[in-house]
């Protein structure tokens, strides 16, 4: 599923949560760090695993399915450089509440999830940045849950794909029918035509799960206004953290 590398300062801050971290404070940490790769489809944690470890993303992404009656899904976050997997330790808890699957490989720093308990303890600068964190992920999360009661497949499926593109800087990526249906709640059949009608529209090009979008500021319109909430929620959580 993954394999380490040797802790290399600079590959850490490709993570904006370790980059945000004042230089002594992160010293401090690095020897506990090590560099790992996460390949498409791995699933990092179920609900209900015990924390041993947490993921800061550098350049992959981590979707955050719940989960219902072990099968039904629902994406409720999407971790990638300006997040971290494992943001419930900073709370107190020790198991996990959600399945976590990379959506996209890559590489991230991981760290033994006792220490970043005995760190977070410490080190207040560490404690607001998680703080920060975690309250925008519970924000995203509720907008999502709102979003999937209340508005068409269609739009969520824009909001969706905006989301992505703003975790991985990028108009062109790789996504499945089949991921798609299980991070929106829906059947297959039902991502095909919204795909579909988003292709027609001139937004997107879909084709064998490569998905480029074509008019950011049309496909933007044709969302939700979740979107802009979700965006606003996650804006400036790798911000410097000033002591």
């Amino acid at each position: 599923m993954n394999s380490a590398a040797p802790p290399v300062l600079a590959e850490h801050n490709a993570n904006l949560l370790l980059a945000a971290l004042p230089p002594q404070e992160m010293a401090r940490m690095l020897p506990a760090l090590e560099q790992v790769k996460v390949d498409v489809g791995a699933v990092l944690c179920e609900p209900g695993d015990i924390i041993r470890h947490i993921y800061f993303p550098h350049d992959c992404l981590i979707s955050l399915m719940a989960v219902a009656e072990g099968r039904m899904t629902l994406e409720v976050g999407l971790v990638g450089r300006e997040g971290m997997l494992g943001a419930t330790v900073a709370l107190g808890h020790d198991t996990t509440q959600v399945r976590a699957v990379v959506q996209r490989a890559g590489s991230a720093s991981r760290i033994d999830a006792g220490r970043l308990r005995l760190e977070f303890a410490r080190n207040p600068a560490l404690q607001r940045v998680l703080y920060r964190y975690t309250d925008a992920l519970l924000a995203q999360a509720i907008q999502i849950a709102v979003c999937s009661r209340y508005h068409v497949l269609e739009a969520r499926l824009a909001r969706s794909l905006l989301v992505t593109r703003d975790r991985l800087q990028s108009d062109k990526f790789h996504l499945t029918h089949e991921f798609l249906a299980h991070a929106l709640g829906v059947r297959r059949v039902g991502v095909t035509k919204a795909a579909s009608a988003l292709q027609q529209q001139g937004l997107i090009n879909y084709s064998r799960g490569n998905i480029e979008i074509l008019d950011p500021e049309r496909l933007a319109a044709a969302a939700c206004t979740c979107y802009e909430i979700v965006r606003e929620a996650g804006a400036g959580v790798g911000a410097p953290v000033l002591v």
